[in-house]
C-alpha cells in the first residue's frame, strides 16, 4: 500500500478526483494525471493475486478508461477538493465497471 492510502480510500467516498504521479510501463517514464479513484484490490481477469489502485483516467483513449497501478508504480498522489460524478462517465465504459471491494463502495474496472 501507499503512505497515504486511507486518503484514497477516503476520496472514494467522499467522490474527489486526485492527481497521480506514476510511474508507466507502456510509456516507460513518469506521467501525471487527474483521475476519479475507483477502488483498491485485486480485479477479475488480472490472475496474478496483487492489489491495485484502480482509477478512472479521464484521458485515456482505451475503451474502459480504467487505469489500475500497483502501489510501487505510484510516486505520489493528492487528494483534490474537485468533486466528481460516476453518471459523467461514458455510459457504455461505466457499463463495464462492477464493484469489486465493497467496503470501497466504488466501481472496479472490469476485463
Amino acid at each position: 500500500m501507499i503512505p497515504n492510502h486511507a486518503q484514497f480510500i477516503q476520496a472514494i467516498k467522499e467522490k474527489k478526483k486526485v492527481w497521480v504521479k506514476f510511474y508507466s510501463k507502456a510509456d516507460n517514464g513518469v506521467l501525471e494525471q487527474v483521475c476519479a479513484p475507483l477502488d483498491y484490490g485485486q480485479r477479475s481477469g488480472v490472475h496474478d493475486g496483487l492489489n491495485r489502485y484502480w482509477l478512472w483516467d479521464y484521458t485515456s483513449t482505451a475503451a474502459t478508461h480504467g487505469l489500475g497501478l500497483l502501489p510501487q508504480q505510484i510516486v505520489d498522489l493528492k487528494i483534490l477538493g474537485e468533486v466528481f460524478d460516476p453518471a459523467q462517465f461514458v455510459p457504455a465504459a461505466a457499463s463495464q465497471f462492477t464493484p469489486v471491494h465493497s467496503s470501497t463502495n466504488a466501481p472496479a474496472p472490469r476485463g
